[in-house]
Formats: structure tokens, sequence, C-alpha cells
């Protein structure tokens, strides 16, 4: 220890060593920030995405009947291509959904990706359709598009799927089962198919009349792009299901709900909903929009159980 100077030299060294000591600390915590975020940057943008996990749900609602089981592979938002939705990862996607060996399977649209300069390796629509071509199911595979396939390349996806032999709804119904098993499945056309103006959009969409095609009293399954439909759904439909959101697709505490593509912001962001004894299941999705990144809500197949 250095002897005290009377005139306080020791004390003010002291104080010196406490300054550094402050800056180093600040320096140091700035320096794990970015580290950190940096890492979290990484992992939204080159991890994440690149997994795959199935979310599982089991319920009855009020207007499907108790013990008519029905399992459903949702497939929503595939976006194929590149960085992160390469022919690779949709082959081990389509592996996983087949392994869930379904009742039915159904494709919630957004079927090609989008990234502008973030695009880095295009997939052939042959190449996506075929992949999707491999999901069997007693039942079908049955889609609708979503917006970007109206926005960017509407033939080219129309096209795909009818190559590949895979029915594409818009604003129909169609009854499938046997026997007291029997229920219809109906398909909206996309609510913002159109652009007309800065946040202004004209959609294909005819709830009143897609329902109007449902001949009996069968229950009802509802495929939507966009979830923002469901306040508007009557109660003849048992369940609805939706994508398009990505759960939010970028999940930062406070923010992330304004960003969600919906004029309800987080209500039906992601996830089984229930309001007024209506049922809503939104799906989180597999690809990405806008860029390619995705934090706190992975990519993932959802698997259904009907009436249990």
């Amino acid at each position: 220890m250095n002897p005290i100077a009377p005139d306080g030299t020791e004390q003010c060294e002291s104080a010196a060593k406490r300054r550094l000591t402050r800056r180093r600390f600040v320096a140091g915590g700035a320096g794990l920030l970015g580290l950190s975020a940096s890492a979290t940057a990484a992992y939204a943008g080159a991890i994440e995405p690149m997994s795959v996990s199935v979310t599982r749900y089991a319920l009855t609602p009020p207007r499907w009947p108790a013990g008519h089981k029905l399992t459903v592979t949702v497939i929503a938002d595939l976006h194929a291509g590149g960085p992160d939705m390469t022919l690779p990862h949709i082959q081990h996607v389509v592996d996983v959904a087949q392994n869930l060996r379904s009742d039915l399977v159904v494709l919630l649209g957004d079927f090609k990706a989008w990234y502008g300069h973030f695009k880095t390796e295009p997939v052939d629509d042959a190449l996506w359709a075929a992949e999707l071509a491999r999901l069997q199911a007693p039942l079908g595979t049955w889609a609708i598009l979503g917006n970007h396939d109206w926005w960017h390349d509407l033939e080219g996806v129309r096209g795909a799927l009818a190559n590949v032999r895979i029915p594409l709804m818009q604003n129909d119904a169609v009854l499938l089962g046997t026997g007291e098993r029997k229920f219809w499945l109906a398909g909206l056309g996309d609510q913002l198919a159109h652009w007309i103006g800065p946040g202004r959009f004209r959609g294909v969409d005819d709830l009143p009349g897609t329902l109007a095609k449902i001949q009996t009293d069968d229950p009802v399954l509802l495929l939507v792009h966009e979830p923002d439909i469901f306040p508007a759904v009557p109660d003849r439909v048992a369940l609805t299901l939706a994508g398009h959101t990505h759960g939010g697709q970028i999940r930062l505490p406070f923010i992330w709900p304004y960003f969600v593509p919906s004029k309800y912001g987080a209500r039906y962001a992601y996830g089984h909903v229930i309001e007024n004894d209506q049922h809503l299941i939104v799906s989180g999705g597999l690809g990405t929009s806008m860029i390619p990144a995705r934090l706190g809500v992975p990519p993932e197949i959802v698997h259904i159980t009907l009436g249990v």
C-alpha cells in the first residue's frame, strides 16, 4: 500500500482507479451487449429458421361431434426459397409432416419466398410442388392461396399445384369422410389479393358464398390464409385454420405485436384462440417473409386432433 501523502495523493489515485474501473465496466458491458445482439441475430438468421417442430392441439369444439375423431396436418407459409427454406429443408419438412400420418393435410398458402435482395437461392416451382405432392392422407391434401401467391406469381403457383394434382380451393366447400364421420372442408379466397393503395386491399374472399355451398348439417372445417376474417365467421363453422402471421416472426418484448400483419395486432397472432365459443388455430408457419429471420417463434407444422 502506498503511503498517504499530506496532499491526499493516494486518495486521488484510488479515485482515478475507480473511474477507470467504471469505464472498463461500461465498455465491457457494451461489448457483451454487442456480442449478445450479434449472437441473437445469428441465431435468428441462421439457426431458428432452419428448425422444424410439431405443435399439437387436441380439442372438441362445440360444433364438432364428440367421438368424431379427425387428425389434420397443417402446413402454412412455406415460402420456398433460400437462404432458409431450401429444397433440402422442404424435403425435411415433408418427411416430418408425412410421418404424422394424419387423416387430412391442408396447405394454407404463401408457397414461395419473396425477399428482394435477401433472396439467395430460388427453388423451382416444380421442385417444391413435387415435395408437397409426397404428402399422402386418406382424405387428401388440399390447398388455398395466400396474399404473396396473389401478389407475386399467381399463375406460377396455381400451375405448380395443378401439375401435382393438389386441389386448390377458393370460396369452395367439399364434403369429405363417410357414414357418420362426414364433415365439410371449406376454403376461402384470399382477403388481401389485390393491392389498391397504401394499406388498402381488395380481397377475393366470399365467406357467405362459401358457406352457402354447405348443404348438410355435418361439421365444418374452414381454411383461411389471414386470420382477420375470424370475427365474421358464424358459429356454423366448428374450427377455422389460418396462417399468414408467422406468429409475429420476430418476437421482441413489447414490440412484436405492432409488427404482426393483422389489423388486430396480437389478438390473432398465434395459437389456439377461443372467442364466443368459436375456435381458431393460427399456425406460426414454416418460412419467413420480408427478412429471412425468425426469433421466438420457430418454424412449425401443426397437428390437430378433433373429437377427443
